[in-house]
C-alpha cells in the first residue's frame, strides 16, 4: 500500500519521536480509550434519561460532559491527542445553551430557534439513540474491511443515525470507542488530503466513513496503533493546503513572465493600471471591487473565464502554505510553496505577487485538462488524480536556493487646502491638535497608537498639501509627504524616545565631524529633528508638518525638550526664544503639530511631568475588538477570544492589569483582521506568549490560568511550543479555545459563522463586475 520512500520516512520520523518519549505507548492509549467508554460509552448513555442526560450530553459549561470531553479535556487524565474539532460555534453539537441566556437552542447560525426543556430532552434522546445505533454497525464492521465495506457503512449511518452521521463530533464519539476501526481525521477535507500525500486516490463517495478503511489499512502495514499512525502523517504533512495552476504569459527574454518568477521567488500577475490591491476585504465588497477596477482600468492580458475572481482569489484565496504550479497548458515549470501573502511591487511589469519557495523547477506533465495555460489566470487544482501527480514528482525533487528582489521612488508640491473633518478616532486625534498642537495617544500596547498616529497625519497633510486623501494621491505626491523630495524633507517625519536620546537629537547639539583631512576630529553644531521641521515648516507655511514621537515617555524630557515647552504651547506658537547653544533665535510655526504615542504597560501617565502634561491633549486607545469584526481563523472567533484572554488577564495578572491587556492590532494587518491561521499562530507564539510571560514573571500558575493548561504546563514551568508545528494545527486550535469553552455558544460566533458561510454559498455566484 505505501510507496517504500514515504515508508521510510515515517519510520524514521516514529523513531525520533520515540526516542524524544513523545510518543504514547498502546497501553496508553487503551487506557484512555477505556476511561472515556467507562464516562460516556453505550453502557453509561443507557442509565440515564431527561435532563441528566440532556447535561451530561450537551451542557458546554460542564468540564466533565461529553462535549467539554470531545473538544476541550485535555490533562493528563485524557490528552487532546484524538483529533481535534475545535472552532466554530457550539451549533456544532446541533443543541447548545446560550452563554447570555441559558436558554437551549438549535437551527442553523443563520436560522436558530430557542427550545422549551422538554424539546431538548428530546433532541439529547435521539441523539443519544442515534449514536447507540452507530455503536451496533461498528461493532458488526470487520476489522479488515475493503473500501466497499465503508462505503456501506456510510450508508448504513446515514439510514440509522441522520442527524449525526455528518457531524464531527459523533465521528470522534465513535473513533474513541473503535479506534481499530476508525481514523481521528474528524473532518473529510484533513482524510483526503492525508491519503494524496500517501500518493493515494481516494476512494468513491461522500462522507467521514469511505476512507477510514485506508488508515485501518496503513496502521495494520506500519504496525502501529491508528492514533500513532495519524500523528505522524500529521506530522509529515502538516495540515491541509490548497494547489494551485497559474497560467504563465508567453515571451522571451529574462523579464518574461516565467523568468521573472523563478527568479524572483515569486508567483506574480500583470496589471500594473490596477495599483496596489493589498487591501482588497475578503469579502464580496472585496469582490465587487476588483470588479469595479477591472472594468474601469483594465490592465489584465486577455483571459478566458471569470477573471474577475480569478484575480481576487489570488490576492486573498492564496494563502501560506499552499503549493502553486507555474503551468503552460498541461506542462508544469515550477511548483513552489506560497511564503506569505499579497505584495504589491509598483515598478514591475508584474506587479502583484506572493512570494514562493520554489520546490521544484524540473518540468513534467499534469493529467489531460487539469493544467492552466496563458488563457488562465488561476485556478484551484482540485482533483486527486493530478494532487497525486505533484505529490510523486515533489517525492523524487530537492529545492532550489532563493534570491533577492526590487523597490520604489520620490516627487513635487502644490500649495494650502482646506482639511476637512476626520471621522471617528482620527478626527478626535485631529480635534485635539487643532486644540493643542500636540497630543498623545496612550494605551495598552497593540492597540494600534502608531498606526493611528501615522495614518491621521498622513490624511491630515495630504489634505493641506494637495487637497485629496493620501490614498488618492499617485506615488510621487505620497513621496513627499512620507520622504521627501531631494531639496525639501517630508512633511510627515517620526523619531523615538529612548533612555539616551537627548537634546542633541531633537533641537540642536554639538556632533563630531571627520573633515577627511587625517587631523583630529572637529566637533559642529549640528541641527536636531524638531529644529529642521520647524524651519521647513517656516519656510513653506501653506503646509502641515507633523513629527510622530513614538514611545514617549521612554525618553526623559524635560531634558530632550528643554527651553521648548516655553513655547510649544499653541497660545505661545510664533514667539521665539535664543537657544543656548547657538545663541538663534527659535520659534515653533503654527503649521507644525505633534504626536506622541505611549505604552501604559511601560509606565503611567500619572508619572509624566507635569508641565508637559498641561501641554499635550490626550488620547486613551484601549483593545476594541469591533475592529476584529467578525472575523474568524479556523473556526476561532478572533474578537470574542481576544475579549475573553483580556478579561483573563485582568483577573490574574494583579492590579495593574488593565494596563496590560493585549491590543487588537496584534490580530490585524494591513489594517484588515488577520485571515489565515499560520499567521494568528506565528502572533500568539512569537508576541503574545513572550508578552504574557514578562507580566507574569515567572508565576506560571498565573500564566496557566490565562492560556490554559493545554498550552502552559505549570507543574514542568514551560510553554508548549510544540502545539505551534503546522502539522498539530488541530490540537493549537483546541488548546486556544479551551480556556473559554463556552466562546462557541455565544451569539458574535453564531454570527461571524453565518457571514462566512454566506460567502461559501456566494463564491459560486454570479461574478460582479466582470469584465
Amino acid at each position: 500500500m505505501l510507496d517504500e520512500r514515504l515508508g521510510h520516512a515515517l519510520e524514521e520520523l516514529r523513531r525520533k519521536l520515540d526516542d524524544e518519549g513523545k510518543l504514547h505507548s498502546r497501553a496508553q492509549l487503551e487506557r484512555f480509550y477505556a476511561l472515556f467508554r467507562e464516562r460516556f460509552g453505550p453502557e453509561r448513555l443507557l442509565q440515564l434519561d431527561g435532563d441528566e442526560l440532556l447535561s451530561l450530553m450537551h451542557d458546554h459549561g460542564r468540564r466533565d460532559g461529553l462535549v467539554y470531553w470531545l473538544e476541550f479535556k485535555d490533562d493528563e487524565e485524557f490528552p487532546a491527542i484524538f483529533g481535534s474539532i475545535a472552532g466554530g460555534s457550539a451549533l456544532k453539537f446541533g443543541i447548545y445553551r446560550r452563554k447570555e441566556t441559558g436558554a437551549w437552542m438549535t437551527g442553523s447560525p443563520t436560522n436558530q430557534r430557542e427550545l422549551s426543556q422538554s424539546e431538548a430532552v428530546r433532541i439529547a434522546q435521539r441523539h443519544r439513540d442515534q449514536l447507540l445505533l452507530g455503536i451496533r454497525l461498528l461493532e458488526r464492521l470487520r476489522s479488515n474491511g475493503s473500501d466497499s465495506d465503508y462505503l456501506r457503512l456510510q450508508e448504513q449511518l446515514e439510514a440509522a443515525s441522520p442527524e449525526l452521521c455528518d457531524l464531527s463530533w459523533s465521528h470522534k464519539y465513535w473513533s474513541l470507542l473503535f479506534p481499530d476501526k476508525l481514523d481521528d481525521y474528524h473532518n473529510t477535507d484533513h482524510q483526503r488530503f492525508h491519503l494524496m500525500k500517501l500518493l493515494q486516490i481516494p476512494p468513491g463517495g461522500e462522507g467521514r466513513y469511505v476512507c477510514a478503511g485506508r488508515f485501518v489499512a496503513l496502521a495494520r502495514e506500519l504496525g502501529l496503533p491508528m492514533n500513532t499512525t495519524t500523528r505522524l502523517l500529521k506530522l509529515r504533512h502538516g495540515g491541509p493546503h490548497r494547489y494551485w495552476c497559474l497560467g504563465t504569459l508567453d515571451g522571451g527574454g529574462p523579464n518574461a513572465h516565467w523568468p521573472q518568477m523563478r527568479e524572483g521567488n515569486c508567483i506574480a500577475v500583470e496589471g500594473r493600471a490596477l495599483g496596489d490591491l493589498s487591501e482588497t476585504p475578503p469579502d464580496r465588497e472585496g469582490l465587487k471591487r476588483l470588479g469595479v477596477l477591472l472594468g474601469s482600468h483594465g490592465g489584465l492580458a486577455p483571459r478566458q473565464g471569470t477573471v474577475t475572481r480569478q484575480l481576487f482569489s489570488f490576492v486573498v484565496k492564496v494563502l501560506e502554505g499552499d503549493f502553486v504550479l507555474a503551468t503552460r497548458g498541461e506542462q508544469v515549470l515550477g511548483v513552489g510553496r506560497v511564503e506569505g501573502g499579497y505584495a504589491h511591487v509598483s515598478a514591475s511589469d508584474f506587479p502583484h505577487r506572493h512570494p514562493v519557495q520554489w520546490l521544484s523547477l524540473g518540468a513534467f506533465q499534469l493529467p489531460e485538462g487539469m493544467g492552466a495555460d496563458a488563457q488562465t489566470l488561476l485556478r484551484e487544482v482540485e482533483s486527486s488524480e493530478s494532487i497525486v501527480a505533484i505529490e510523486r514528482h515533489l517525492l523524487s525533487t530537492s529545492a532550489p536556493a532563493p534570491t533577492p528582489r526590487p523597490r520604489p521612488v520620490p516627487g513635487d508640491v502644490q500649495g494650502g487646502h482646506p482639511t476637512p473633518h476626520l471621522a471617528g478616532v482620527h478626527g478626535r486625534i485631529q480635534a485635539v491638535l487643532e486644540r493643542k498642537g500636540q497630543v498623545i495617544l496612550y494605551g495598552p500596547l497593540g492597540t494600534g497608537k502608531t498606526h493611528l498616529a501615522e495614518q491621521t497625519v498622513r490624511e491630515l497633510s495630504a489634505h493641506a498639501a494637495f487637497g485629496a486623501p493620501f490614498a488618492a494621491l499617485d506615488a510621487e505626491q505620497q513621496d513627499v509627504i512620507t520622504k521627501g523630495t531631494e531639496e525639501e524633507g517630508p512633511l510627515v517625519r517620526m523619531c523615538c524616545f529612548h533612555p539616551s536620546y537627548g537634546y542633541e537629537e531633537f533641537l540642536e547639539g554639538y556632533r563630531p565631524r571627520d573633515d577627511g583631512s587625517g587631523g583630529p576630529m572637529r566637533f559642529v553644531l549640528r541641527d536636531g529633528i524638531f529644529k529642521r521641521l520647524c524651519l521647513d515648516a517656516r519656510r513653506r507655511p501653506y503646509l502641515r508638518f507633523y513629527l510622530i514621537i513614538d514611545e514617549i515617555n521612554r525618553g526623559d524630557i524635560p531634558r530632550i525638550m528643554g527651553e521648548l515647552l516655553t513655547v510649544m504651547e499653541r497660545s505661545k506658537r510664533g514667539k521665539s526664544i535664543l537657544l543656548p547653544m547657538s545663541g538663534a533665535p527659535f520659534l515653533v510655526p503654527e503649521n507644525v503639530y505633534l504626536v506622541g504615542t505611549m505604552n501604559t504597560a511601560d509606565r503611567s501617565i500619572a508619572l509624566l511631568d507635569t508641565a508637559l502634561r498641561r501641554r499635550f491633549g490626550f488620547l486613551e486607545l484601549m483593545p476594541d475588538i469591533t475592529r476584529l469584526g467578525k472575523a474568524m481563523v479556523e473556526g476561532i472567533p478572533l474578537g470574542p477570544w481576544l475579549k475573553a484572554l483580556n478579561a483573563r488577564i485582568c483577573e490574574h495578572v494583579g492590579r495593574d492589569g488593565r494596563n496590560l491587556q493585549v491590543g487588537h492590532a496584534y490580530l490585524m494587518e494591513r489594517g484588515e483582521p488577520l485571515a489565515d491561521f499560520p499567521r494568528f499562530s506565528r502572533v500568539v507564539q512569537e508576541d503574545l506568549i513572550p508578552l504574557l510571560e514578562e507580566y507574569c514573571y515567572e508565576d506560571w500558575a498565573a500564566l496557566e490560568k490565562i492560556l490554559g493548561s493545554s498550552l502552559v504546563s505549570r507543574k514542568e514551568q514551560r510553554v508548549r511550543h510544540e502545539l505551534f508545528d503546522p502539522e498539530r494545527q488541530l490540537d493549537l486550535i483546541q488548546a486556544l479555545l479551551a480556556p473559554s469553552p463556552e466562546i462557541g455558544s455565544s451569539a458574535p460566533v453564531i454570527a461571524s459563522e453565518a457571514s462566512a458561510r454566506a460567502l461559501t454559498e456566494d463564491d459560486a455566484g454570479t461574478e460582479p463586475g466582470a469584465p
